[in-house]
């Protein structure tokens, strides 16, 4: 099994702060992801860093990975030390490689942060209940929009076994999903229930804020200008978006009930859209001769004044 250095595949020095992992692997996302690039390899090159931001960006497997040194390098042969217990996290049957398995798979459960639900020890006279038991699901933000299911392998109480999880369309970031029975079994035959934390991964296109998205739309100068129709992405698929006479870069358009569903409560929400003016390249004698024409033709216009 090859080590993988997580830094090097977002491009981060090991100090980088959370948002300088943030923001290296959504410009990453956004170059490999597979809707967009279709070259050889793109997609085993997105799966890794997003195996590696699943990591770094969680304090604790960050601090659990970090134990290991920085004199590893990423395809050297490895197993852990004796004694690792830096996992402990929930196994959802992802695309994660061996070596993630190794160090963060150690079954389905972390009994560490599970909820023990009155549970007495093994030397318990009296019947109880189940543990409840607590992992956390990943899914992609498209999924938490239209909502799908998922069968998780679990393993506990002897064996492994599988069941189906519905996800809800509309669940929030952090929300927890409720199995009920599904958790450890009771000695008086009651099991627990297991509690999934919903965990949407960053999307490359989109911005979660809680139920809103947010998204950036380029638009030529004589859109901003003129106004125009244009093309732009939503979660429920491309609509034709009228950007105003006039607009401005950096100016906000509300797609009212474009982002995530009504669940458990909470409204639905919006597509917020910040217009970017993108300004063309003049490479071309007939490029700068047309761009020094317009220069003429505004010479009274002073964006600065």
């Amino acid at each position: 099994m090859e080590y993988k250095d997580y830094y090097k595949l977002l491009g981060v020095p090991r100090t980088a702060s959370d948002a300088e992992i943030k923001a290296a692997y959504r410009k990453l996302a956004k170059k490999y992801h597979p809707d967009r690039n279709t070259e050889t390899g793109a997609e085993d090159k997105f799966k890794d860093i997003s195996e590696a931001y699943e990591v770094l960006r969680d304090a604790d497997k960050r601090a659990a990975y970090d134990q290991l040194g920085a004199n590893w390098k990423a395809g050297q042969q490895f197993r852990p030390p004796p004694g690792w217990s830096g996992g402990g996290d929930a196994d959802m049957g992802g695309d994660f490689s061996d070596f993630f398995q190794t160090l963060f798979g150690g079954g389905f459960f972390d009994d560490r942060s599970a909820d023990m639900g009155g549970f007495s020890g093994f030397g318990a006279q009296r019947p109880r209940r189940g543990a409840d038991h607590q992992a956390s699901i990943r899914i992609p933000l498209s999924e938490a929009y239209h909502g799908g299911e998922r069968v998780l392998r679990m393993s506990g109480d002897g064996g492994e076994r599988q069941i189906k999880v519905r996800i809800p369309a509309g669940v929030r970031d952090g929300q927890r999903i409720r199995l009920g029975g599904q958790g450890a079994r009771g000695s008086n035959g009651q099991s627990g229930d297991l509690y999934l934390k919903v965990d949407i991964q960053p999307d490359p296109r989109f911005e979660l804020d809680d139920g809103d998205v947010r998204y950036t739309l380029p638009i030529t100068p004589w859109e901003a200008a003129l106004g125009a129709k244009v093309p732009v992405e939503t979660l429920g698929g491309s609509i034709k978006l009228t950007v105003p006479a006039g607009a401005r870069s950096g100016q906000t358009l509300r797609l009212k009930g474009r982002g995530l569903p009504a669940h458990g409560g909470r409204p639905a929400g919006d597509q917020l859209v910040e217009l970017r003016v993108a300004v063309p390249p003049a490479k071309t004698d007939d490029d700068r001769k047309a761009m020094q024409a317009l220069a003429e033709h505004f010479s009274g216009f002073d964006p600065r004044g």
